[in-house]
């Protein structure tokens, strides 16, 4: 591999024109296409293999034009003070807006609160509820101005008018911090690499490629129904690992000079070395994030599919413009050590004077790798039980799917959930449908009431409906409310408890009990979550493990890795638990409603930071690997992995911390979890994990570190990660092809 790297970066260097002009048509392309495409349509959450969805099936096929997904908004009324919603002008005010809902051309039908049973006790709040024919994703933007209008002259009536349901819902903004995000990494790397020019390469190419991925995404939204959290998780992914691949292979190429190497050997070798631990790097991501198919939910797969796409463009990019971009900046990018104008020259460009003679002096990360290595069973310590203590929260984890409970206190969505907790109780956000299919019952409409019946007898129930038979009188919905708000413990507790109770019904009359609706929904996705962790786990780090071994020629090192991984991202999670569900520092992440713990945000963070985890361990470890084969003492090769690749590592990880932290201002909770838990993540493994435990256990194992069965050794291919047969060519000052003949005959 890396024979066919270094031809490549060679062939890219003296190509020059023609790769850019590759990549610029090939971003000006998806962008046409993203100008030209059609909005996004449905971008439908499917959960197959759940009793909630097929529910939801059931009822498509059983009440046809029902619309069981279609959108749905609660306009909530609250009389003024000392009034209630009875009195004739708030009646009349309300019967109005009724009245100009139900003239949409997308509304399935409102429901009138004085004739639905919708007005609270007390008589001061009540509600309408407005059913579309569309989901929200589909609705034209004049339906929900219209609904936001008519809400505005009830407001203008006097009362207090707010509106909840996914009718409203929006595209989530991610806020300014994405561009402070960006504006730290450019300083990172103007710091790292003391030169403009160098520094910009990285931001360049990161931006390309994740301007034709993000394109890309959009073009194609409508047609594979791709939600516009997939396009943020996108870039958020895209840019970081862009950044930091191109950033390896400069910073290696600038290696390669100071060796005294000619720009395009240079360029060639840089790709060669650095460029194989990208390509093994950008593997595991990708397989950690296709990975996320096996959980069998369609919205998931697609996030997993786009984001890894992402990340296939970024490194055909860094293995392709980047050294295209080296051969256009020419002496622009100085070698490793030489200061640019930027950081070591004077103004009139005259070089600083040179510091006395004497040895060099060792840079931080031999001075620390030193120090790991004469104290690795105190170190190692240190490093477990921190990332112990931080994975402590993780215990108390509780999983859930964001609702109108968890927004800002600032939107109409929450003013309205709170409304109407206010006013009908905590569980009247959360309703759930059950619905009875009797077809295979001889008494459907006995089967219904037994239904009903059970249901009342249940603790948490506050009221039932009576059932709602099709036309067909086989199939009937009731509509359930708890007593406890939709994200509760005691909610999902009841939603089993109907289905227990419905399979009495079924044993005795033969009808068949489902619970559907939101709640249920989200409910059914947090254990189906849940259950396929294991397995995905399971899968993604088995075949990263392989993918390691072939790289490391080891056994204990990719073991090693795996372990480490789990240490981090259950710190990680920790984190995560300590921030969103307890609240600590909640003001100064802008989380304004604690609450559970994203049902997806376990199995993500396990996908997205096992494969950067890996980044981190191919581009640091392949260096000690690469010293280790070139007849150096494992102590030895650990320290010249970090005097080589520490610095680089460091300034990679607080670049991808500074993009993940970017999206914590986002407007949708989802985003902001997944910014901090990715940031978080990558701190704890890129500066606990591979900076200080890795080192430790290489340093305690020895030669053992390495050690691989001889009858394993020769059925493994030999990638040459670590560039020996570049090094051969160079030695013999032949073409690597010729040595390959070479050492065949």
């Amino acid at each position: 591999m890396a024979t066919f790297l270094y031809k490549l970066g060679r062939l890219a260097f003296r190509r020059r024109h023609f790769v850019a002009l590759i990549w610029v048509a090939l971003l000006t392309l998806a962008g046409v296409g993203a100008a030209s495409a059609p909005p996004a349509g449905n971008s439908s959450f499917s959960i197959p293999g759940t009793e909630a969805q097929k529910a939801f099936d059931l009822l498509e096929q059983r009440f046809p034009g029902a619309s069981a997904d279609g959108a749905t908004a609660r306009v909530v009324f609250k009389a003024p003070s000392g009034e209630k919603m009875t009195d004739a002008d708030n009646k009349a005010t309300v019967q109005k807006t009724v009245d100009e809902l139900a003239d949409g051309s997308e509304v399935a039908s409102v429901a009138d609160p004085y004739t639905g049973n919708a007005v609270s006790k007390d008589g001061t709040i009540a509600y309408a509820s407005v059913k579309y024919d569309v989901s929200g994703m589909e609705l034209e933007e004049s339906t929900k101005d219209a609904l936001e209008d008519a809400a505005q002259q009830a407001r203008d009536a006097g009362l207090t008018v707010e509106v909840g349901g996914d009718a409203l819902q929006a595209v989530p903004e991610t806020g300014a911090t994405e561009v402070i995000g960006i504006a730290v990494a450019a300083v990172v790397l103007v710091i790292t690499f003391g030169s403009l020019v160098a520094a910009g390469l990285p931001l360049l190419t990161a931006l390309i490629g994740v301007g034709i991925g993000v394109s890309s995404i959009t073009a194609l939204a409508s047609a594979l129904e791709l939600g516009s959290t997939t396009s943020i998780l996108a870039m958020m992914i895209g840019l970081a690992v862009g950044i930091d691949y191109a950033l390896f292979i400069v910073s290696r190429y600038r290696a390669e000079l100071a060796e005294g190497r000619e720009r395009e050997e240079a360029a060639g070798r840089a790709v060669g070395t650095a460029g194989s631990a990208v390509v093994f790097a950008g593997l595991t991501v990708v397989i950690a994030l296709v990975g996320l198919a096996v959980v069998n939910i369609p919205m998931l797969t697609k996030m997993g599919v786009a984001a890894a796409g992402t990340v296939a463009i970024a490194v055909l990019i860094a293995l392709t413009m980047i050294p295209a971009l080296l051969g256009y900046a020419g002496r622009r990018v100085k070698p490793a050590g030489a200061k640019g104008r930027l950081l070591g020259r004077s103004r009139k460009g005259e070089p600083k004077p040179d510091r006395p003679a004497g040895p060099p002096k060792a840079n931080l990360g031999t001075r620390w790798a030193s120090f790991v290595v004469r104290r690795p069973l105190a170190v190692l310590l240190l490093g477990v039980i921190g990332l112990g203590a931080a994975a402590v929260p993780a215990a108390s984890l509780e999983l859930g799917l964001p609702d109108d409970g968890s927004q800002p206190t600032s939107t109409t969505q929450r003013r309205a959930y709170d409304l109407l907790s206010e006013g009908f109780g905590p569980g009247f956000n959360g309703p759930l449908m059950v619905v009875v299919d009797a077809k295979g019952s001889d008494a459907p409409k006995d089967a219904f009431t037994d239904v009903e019946k059970q249901i009342k007898g249940l603790d948490g129930v506050v009221a039932v409906t009576p059932p709602a038979p099709n036309k067909g009188g086989d199939t009937a919905t009731i509509t359930v409310i708890p007593d406890s708000k939709p994200s509760s413990v005691q909610t999902e507790d009841l939603v089993h408890a109907i289905r227990d109770a419905g399979g009495d019904v079924e044993a005795k009359t033969g009808a068949e009990t489902l619970v559907t609706g939101s709640t249920a929904m989200n409910i059914d996705v947090s254990e189906k979550l849940n259950d396929a962790l294991v397995p995905y786990l399971v899968l993604v780090v088995g075949l990263a493990f392989l993918l390691l071994i072939v790289v490391f020629r080891s056994i204990l090192v990719p073991l090693k890795a795996a372990l480490g991984f789990l240490l981090s991202v259950m710190a990680a999670l920790g984190a995560v638990v300590a921030v969103f569900q307890w609240g600590w520092l909640s003001g100064l992440m802008g989380v304004e409603e604690t609450g559970p713990v994203m049902s997806m945000m376990p199995i993500f963070m396990v996908g997205v930071v096992f494969g950067l985890a890996m980044d981190y361990e191919v581009f640091l470890v392949t260096r000690m690997r690469e010293a280790f084969v070139h007849g150096e003492k494992p102590h030895q090769a650990v320290v010249t992995g970090f005097k080589h690749g520490a610095r680089v590592v460091t300034a990679a990880a607080v670049i991808m911390m500074a993009v993940f932290a970017g999206f914590i201002g986002s407007s949708e909770s989802m985003v902001k979890m997944i910014g901090f838990g990715l940031a978080i993540a990558v701190f704890f493994d890129a500066f606990v994990v591979r900076m200080a435990i890795v080192p430790a256990v290489l340093a305690l194992l020895g030669k053992k570190a390495w050690w691989l069965p001889k009858w394993l050794d020769r059925a493994l291919p030999n990638v040459d990660v670590e560039g020996e047969g570049l090094r051969t060519a160079g030695e013999r000052g032949s073409d690597p092809d010729e040595d390959r003949e070479l050492v065949r005959a």
